[in-house]
């Protein structure tokens, strides 16, 4: 297409993600597709925004921090801006899934301490049996 305009058939084909999800985007005020009817249709400056929602989805952002750091973009003008509440909100996200990360750690090793006894008396149990 000319100005390199998607559809919503195209969008979720380019970034796996359903229409439904497209149209919530939409409904949520964080993707502005133009609209032909019942056609939607998407902008390279669309594409940018799904790209960042969906990043930011993956790291953890609420869609209310997202919205708010693309609402800061504002052509540009508002990148030092955007770039520093960015960096606040993944920073505060990264010490939250470090946690997260430590407490599962702890309870894999505990998981696996549990199934390493339980196969020992399995075993032993195998051994009683065998030898009566």
């Amino acid at each position: 297409m000319t100005e390199q305009i998607m559809t919503i058939r195209q969008m979720c084909e380019a970034y796996d993600v359903t229409p439904r999800a497209l149209r919530f985007y939409e409904a949520k005020e964080l993707l502005f597709p133009i609209r032909q009817g019942t056609r939607r249709l998407y902008r390279k400056a669309d594409r940018a925004r799904l790209a960042l929602i969906l990043k930011g989805k993956r790291f953890g952002f609420s869609l209310e921090e997202i919205r708010q750091l693309l609402d800061m973009w504002d052509g540009g003008r508002g990148r030092e801006a955007q770039l520093a509440r960015a960096i606040e909100l993944g920073e505060a996200h990264l010490a939250r899934m470090r946690a997260e990360r430590a407490r599962l750690e702890a309870a894999i090793a505990e998981l696996e301490a549990e199934l390493a006894r339980g196969r020992a008396e399995l075993k032993q149990e195998d051994r009683k049996a065998d030898a009566a």
